[in-house]
């Protein structure tokens, strides 16, 4: 090996390793009983029980995170596209008005409104992640389809390609760390509101924080904190991964 590939690959090492700190504190505190005994003197000393496995509970709130991001790239990027190209300008903005709309108006606020409609459990909890986690996905493809180099647009319209080729060759390969950077953003948020969909009935790790407010069991709700924000932060650095890639 050349001394230019080792010193490659040391930096890709250092690159790599921070991200995985989160993720190996997550699964050591999966590890059963370990987190429960180690918040048992929050809980007048004794260790907090839960019906639920706590890997079972991080897995359905990882579940349910994945699913709603899903939906959110599944709507956020086609509308990107569609108000960023020419002419379009005023549906951008009243584009990025109504987006917008989902992180002005309180989540809880989001969630009782769906229920009567509805109905309690995972439906309602994802119409919330998804009004909340379409706002950077939006703002940034828009951010980055705008920031494309307009001479580049004019070579290739110049070689002869069509606007679907521009915007597969070219605008989206071009813009996609700024997307990235959107979705990164988003989850991080998502996993956090995540939590609160426990109050309707979805599971996840907001499960042992509304258990443990009701029966004012503090170590309860610093296993769900610390497990949902270790989550996030995983994913954050895993996501930070691929956009370096990218």
């Amino acid at each position: 090996m050349t001394l230019a590939a080792l010193s490659s690959s040391r930096r890709s090492i250092r690159s790599v390793w921070p991200a995985l700190i989160w993720p190996a504190l997550l699964l050591i505190c999966l590890v059963p009983g370990l987190l429960n005994r180690a918040v048992s003197s929050l809980s007048a000393g004794e260790v907090p029980t839960l019906s639920t496995p706590l890997w079972q509970l991080t897995l359905s709130h990882l579940g349910l995170v994945l699913l709603a991001e899903v939906a959110v790239l599944l709507i956020g990027v086609p509308l990107a596209v569609a108000v960023t190209r020419p002419g379009r300008e005023s549906l951008m903005r009243l584009a990025e008005a109504l987006t917008g709309l989902g992180q002005t108006v309180p989540t809880l606020a989001i969630l009782a409104l769906a229920v009567p409609v509805l109905g309690f459990g995972l439906r309602p909890t994802l119409l919330g992640l998804l009004l909340y986690g379409l706002v950077p996905v939006v703002s940034n493809g828009i951010a980055g389809l705008l920031a494309v180099d307009k001479p580049t647009l004019d070579a290739a319209r110049g070689m002869g390609m069509t606007d679907g080729q521009r915007l597969r060759r070219i605008e989206l390969p071009l813009s996609l760390p700024v997307l990235l950077a959107g979705v990164r953003t988003s989850t991080v948020y998502n996993v956090g509101t995540a939590t609160i969909g426990a109050a309707l009935g979805a599971s996840g790790l907001g499960t042992p924080i509304i258990e443990g407010l009701s029966q004012q069991n503090t170590g309860l709700v610093v296993i769900g904190a610390l497990l949902a924000a270790l989550l996030a932060l995983s994913l954050d650095g895993l996501l930070g991964l691929a956009a370096a890639e990218s």
